[in-house]
């Protein structure tokens, strides 16, 4: 914030001129911090190391919790993409967001936010910052209402559709509404699969599924380039990284450290169901991928540094849901990627939306501390707005809650409840209330003889959800009913005909 004691001390009609002059604006903007917001996709909550993580390395990521807060009950907008990115930029939990479940429309994309809803990155824009965002978007074609340029970015570079996503080797990316052509002749499809003569026990059998352009390297090549052309004015950076999402696709330099672990892992070869790309070593992939994803974070860091902008940026870093359920591809047993919790990546248990959360701001945010403080990402739009000391009011409908006291180190007023729902996988709710936790399941089944049962569980005794005590806590269920009744508001695009 501007120095208002020195300006103080200036003739009146001088502070008149400069209040009418342009750069004045500018000067202020200048002194609010920057924001770099990296979230990865379908990262669980135990793949850091600072989570605990014993065989993928994350020192980059480590580094940054080590020198900010680390939180432990952090909650995704949703259990999977498209729906968690809308709560995210708009700040409405899913009974309210406009995105309530992964739906694509034609030719290429996902259901647009409408160009009513207002993002993050509009408000920031409006308080004089430059927005980037680069990676996977998700929430509207190129050119529609719902792309990034229509909702307050100035910048974007990447996959706008998720399943164009799956591919880390495309025929393309994009740089605001063009697109680029990558070096993949051919490329290598995320869903591409062995013919059914192919010998799967020769390792080289499976080179066809390697490309020569990898797209996440071209993306966060231009997130660094982002930083730099706009090093002398506050920016937005968002970067929601495609990685660990399947298909497991990632460059041999990576690859060759695990290789050297023999990790002896059975080859995903796809010959039997779906799934995505085979590859012979999946447990030594998705590993490297991740470590390939801190890669390009200690990369942001020391940027930073470079430009001596790293006391005045707010770094935080989270992913979209947890690991994905695809076993045979991603070993989450192995990786222990999401235990103590229950469910994966889909699932409104733990496991599924219960994700990393790390923010560092050196001098602001105290290093190496802990929080319990539950939180959603609903909460960035009023953190931000308040961190930056932004002139723009919270827009109507937002349902998060600042967390800028926890993150200066305060004591902060708990919130009543966190709420989610999942159109989902069967349909889904949940609520948060302290300890407590209530879920329903299967809403959408006409199998299910009671789909509004509501599972109660005491998270501070049993973090797995192993136990329902719903019949022991009446009065506790009550409350989370009406809450799932309250928070719940009908959607014609993603109908729940069990809450409508």
């Amino acid at each position: 914030m501007p120095d208002t004691t020195r300006l103080t001390r200036l003739p009146l009609a001088f502070l008149a001129a400069m209040t009418a002059c342009t750069w004045t604006t500018t000067t202020v903007a200048a002194d609010r911090p920057n924001i770099v917001f990296i979230m990865a996709d379908d990262l669980g909550f135990a793949e850091l190391g600072c989570y605990g993580q014993k065989k993928i390395r994350t020192p980059h990521i480590d580094r940054l919790a080590r020198e900010g807060m680390k939180f432990t009950r952090n909650y995704s907008g949703n259990a999977v993409c498209a729906p968690s990115r809308c709560v995210l930029m708009t700040g409405k939990h899913p009974g309210h967001a406009w995105v309530r479940s992964n739906k694509e429309v034609r030719p290429e994309g996902q259901v647009p936010i409408p160009a009513t809803e207002v993002t993050i990155a509009e408000l920031l824009k409006k308080d004089g910052y430059a927005t980037g965002a680069f990676g996977k978007w998700g929430l509207g074609p190129p050119g529609s209402e719902g792309g990034p340029l229509k909702q307050g970015f100035d910048r974007f570079y990447g996959y706008n559709c998720q399943r164009h996503a799956h591919s880390y080797y495309p025929s393309y990316l994009w740089s605001d509404n063009k697109r680029i052509p990558l070096k993949n002749n051919p490329p290598v499809g995320g869903h591409a699969r062995f013919a059914k003569d192919a010998d799967t026990s020769n390792p080289g059998n499976y080179s066809q599924f390697k490309g020569q352009d990898y797209a996440p390297d071209r993306i966060a090549a231009q997130a660094l380039r982002f930083i730099e052309t706009n090093k002398d004015r506050p920016f937005f950076l968002y970067y929601p990284t495609v990685i660990p999402h399947l298909a497991l696709h990632v460059p041999d330099d990576a690859l060759k450290p695990y290789l050297a672990l023999k990790w002896h892992d059975p080859p995903f070869t796809k010959l039997k169901g779906g799934g995505y790309t085979p590859h012979f070593t999946p447990r030594a992939a998705y590993a490297a991928m991740i470590t390939r994803l801190d890669t390009y974070v200690g990369r942001i860091l020391d940027l930073l540094e470079r430009l001596k902008l790293a006391d005045n940026t707010i770094v935080v870093f989270t992913s979209d849901n947890g690991t994905t359920h695809l076993k045979r591809e991603v070993d989450y047993d192995f990786f222990a990627s999401v235990k103590p919790l229950r469910g994966l990546k889909g699932s409104l248990y733990e496991g599924g939306v219960r994700v990393p959360l790390i923010a560092r701001w050196p001098g602001h945010i105290p290093e190496g501390t802990t929080s319990d403080f539950v939180t959603g990402f609903e909460d960035w739009i009023p953190t931000l707005l308040s961190l930056t000391g932004s002139r723009q009011p919270i827009p109507t409908g937002v349902d998060g809650v600042s967390l800028s006291d926890t993150l200066h180190g305060k004591q902060q007023t708990p919130r009543p409840f966190l709420y989610r729902e999942f159109a989902g996988y069967g349909g889904q709710q949940a609520v948060w209330m302290g300890r407590w936790k209530g879920v329903r399941q299967r809403l959408l089944r006409p199998n299910n003889p009671n789909r509004l049962k509501i599972e109660l569980f005491d998270l501070d005794r049993d973090i797995s959800e192993s136990h329902d005590v719903a019949a022991k806590h009446p009065e506790i269920v009550a409350r989370i009913r009406e809450l799932m009744t309250i928070e719940h508001r009908a959607s014609a695009i993603f109908p729940n005909k069990a809450l409508d």
